[in-house]
């Protein structure tokens, strides 16, 4: 099973048959309470952000995200010991307003969110493949078409709660704007959800499990190794800012905007960046 660990019978029409992908599905879900304790339940309450720098702020984030590494790296689960490090399934489930608190950014984008954002990924892609797992096998016996209409419908329907959740989950705090918030809830969302209707499907598909290898006549000799981990998340990559870029050029931006100049013409280091066109 392309080195993803030995199939493995299971009563549970939620969990993965794969052992390792089982056992890094369970350690993702059960270590989400850490992270999320921390920054919704005890940062934004008690508004310590109030006191954060730039260093404040990276440290939340790398508390937060470097754990998800580093515990499936020292403490490795009993399934993963047999396994080289590169075909744990937890090392392959691990290969996106504007923000007003202080902090080092990369295109304008906090360092921060990027480490939240990994944390964040990992409890949806998650959720996602449980429940699509469970779908699945609801709907089985079902025609084709309908499955696949079931299956399309519920991705769209859990892309676009989460979205919004997300987005409804961090609204208290006030360094997080918005120039237009009903707009960004209800139509951002959408925008937002585009990301996991192209990779929730997609994510699923890694260290495919045996019933799902058979359903897809999946041939055995078809390993899902780094190398082809790599390839899917990059085509899901390339996926999503096709169908972005489509959004901008057919239905244009969620909100009004002053110029249709950009502000900073070109890279940084061209001659005349940050000058008007």
């Amino acid at each position: 099973m392309g080195g993803g660990g030995a199939a493995a019978s299971t009563s549970s029409l939620w969990l993965a048959t794969n052992t390792s992908k089982r056992w890094g599905e369970l350690f993702f879900l059960l270590y989400t309470p850490f992270w999320l304790t921390l920054c919704l339940g005890i940062v934004v309450p008690c508004k310590l952000y109030e006191n954060f720098t730039e260093l404040e702020y990276l440290l939340l984030g790398l508390v937060s995200t470097v754990p998800s590494f580093l515990i499936p790296m020292l403490f490795v689960g009993e399934v993963d010991r047999s396994l080289c490090w590169k075909d744990r399934y937890w090392v392959k489930a691990i290969l996106g307003a504007s923000y007003t608190f202080p902090s080092w950014k990369m295109n304008n984008v906090p360092h921060t969110t990027f480490l939240l954002t990994h944390v964040c990924f990992l409890f949806y892609h998650m959720s996602s493949n449980i429940t699509l797992r469970r779908l699945r096998h609801s709907i089985a016996d079902l025609p084709e078409k309908i499955q696949w209409f079931t299956e399309a419908a519920w991705i769209l329907a859990l892309a676009y709660f989460i979205a919004y959740l997300e987005t409804i989950a961090i609204s208290n705090f006030p360094y997080y704007e918005f120039v237009d918030r009903a707009s960004m809830y209800k139509v951002g969302s959408l925008f937002y959800a585009i990301y996991f209707i192209v990779s929730f499907p997609m994510f699923l598909r890694t260290c495919l499990e045996l019933w799902e290898r058979l359903t897809i006549d999946e041939k055995p000799g078809n390993t899902w190794d780094l190398p082809r981990v790599a390839v899917d998340a990059l085509g899901a990559a390339m996926l999503v800012t096709i169908i972005l870029d489509l959004w901008r050029i057919f239905l244009g931006p969620i909100v009004p905007t002053e110029s249709k100049q950009c502000l900073q013409p070109g890279l940084p280091w061209f001659p005349g960046h940050g000058s008007n066109v």
